[in-house]
């Protein structure tokens, strides 16, 4: 007995070990990679975020820095990336990358083409990294703290989905979509605009923080331009990942000149209508359902109704020609046309993309097929 178990204890000397892994602890964790491009260089921002702020509680310490963001530069990202490994104490690990952002000059030309291609075959990266755009200073982007000190990877652009639910205003863009989004027709992509604002404070000053404010539109061959602001809005109604939005409409003659509508479950339908000449026009189905939040007076719902209808016609009516003036297809009208009807897209096509007029949207039918109330705390109600 005494000799079998002298064996099983020599047999686990010869048995290999975890001894070349590299401990947790003693690494640093990318969470975000900001790429410029200035005198032939790109210029390559890594942000490195603690992940002992994150293991102790969702609120940052005041002694502890929530990120640091290193710099360096070089012809391609890569060389950039391996200056940036000299100056680094530990290892660093990319598993947990969460997003990446580029600046205009970045976009322009094929520059984002070779970046792109660098995270998709490097081993440790995911798929699944958000992909933004931006004016701003990339450095000051990536040290803006989120709001209450959270831990950065509570961030909107770390984790864009946990605000889309309550107001899908621009829907975020992941690496993998990205791609499809480029190889697939129209060869164009609406990448989410960040910049800064300071419209939050504490009781010593005002804050900064980062907001969605429109789209880049990214070609194989560079940036096309931006759609910022109200010009943006028609984008969330073409969008079947839309999972709220809202409007603000006017009533004629009514208490209250302007009533505020929250809208869900949104159920679109774009369908190509080719003539005999091949050419082609689209029509836009939208069902939707809104809900009334506060208002005064009484009201009907046919006139809900028509205001809303009336007010997203106008704004997908708005973001179209917005991108008209940047040749582009900002809502991948070539893309329907060549899932519905291959043959004639073969035909018109041009570098995959079809021609587009401002008429090429025949129609847009907007059916609100369901006016919820809400709470009725007052007199005041929505008349059927």
């Amino acid at each position: 007995m005494n000799k079998l178990l002298f064996l099983i204890l020599s047999s686990t000397l010869l048995l290999a070990g975890c001894w070349d892994v590299t401990e947790p602890q003693r690494m640093y964790y990318i969470n975000a990679v900001g790429v410029d491009f200035e005198d032939d260089k790109y210029k390559v921002y890594l942000q490195i975020i603690n992940f002992a702020d994150v293991a102790r509680s969702q609120q940052s310490g005041g002694d502890v820095e929530p990120a640091e963001v290193g710099y360096a530069e070089g012809k391609t990202i890569e060389e950039a990336i391996y200056k940036l490994y000299r100056s680094s104490d530990q290892e660093i690990f990319w598993g947990h990358m969460r997003y990446l952002i580029f600046s205009e000059r970045a976009m322009e030309n094929e520059r984002s083409i070779p970046v792109i291609d660098t995270f998709i075959r490097f081993r440790e990266t995911r798929y699944h990294i958000w992909v933004y755009c931006t004016k701003d200073p990339i450095n000051e982007l990536m040290l803006v703290t989120p709001i209450l000190r959270n831990s950065m990877t509570a961030s909107k652009l770390s984790n864009p989905l946990s605000t889309n639910k309550q107001l899908s205003f621009i829907q975020p863009i992941n690496l993998r979509e990205l791609i499809i989004g480029l190889n697939e027709p129209s060869h164009e992509v609406s990448i989410p605009y960040v910049k800064i604002m300071k419209n939050w404070e504490n009781d010593k000053e005002q804050t900064e923080e980062t907001t969605f404010s429109g789209i880049g539109i990214l070609s194989k061959d560079g940036v096309k331009g931006f759609i910022t602001d109200s010009s943006a809005r028609g984008n969330q109604w073409m969008n079947e990942e839309t999972s709220r939005g809202e409007v603000t409409i006017k009533i004629e003659g009514g208490e209250r000149d302007y009533l505020t509508i929250d809208l869900d479950h949104l159920n679109l339908e774009v369908k190509p209508i080719v003539n005999k000449n091949n050419q082609v026009q689209f029509e836009v189905d939208i069902k939707i359902q809104g809900i009334l939040n506060g208002f005064k007076g009484k009201i009907t719902t046919d006139e809900v109704r028509k205001n809303i209808a009336k007010q997203i016609e106008k704004e997908i009516k708005e973001t179209y020609q917005e991108g008209l003036k940047l040749d582009a297809d900002v809502y991948r009208l070539s893309e329907y046309l060549y899932r519905s009807n291959v043959k004639v897209w073969k035909k018109i096509e041009h570098n995959g993309k079809i021609p587009l007029t401002e008429d090429s949207i025949s129609k847009i039918n907007v059916d609100v097929n369901k006016i919820n109330p809400g709470r009725k705390t007052f007199d005041e109600t929505i008349e059927e």
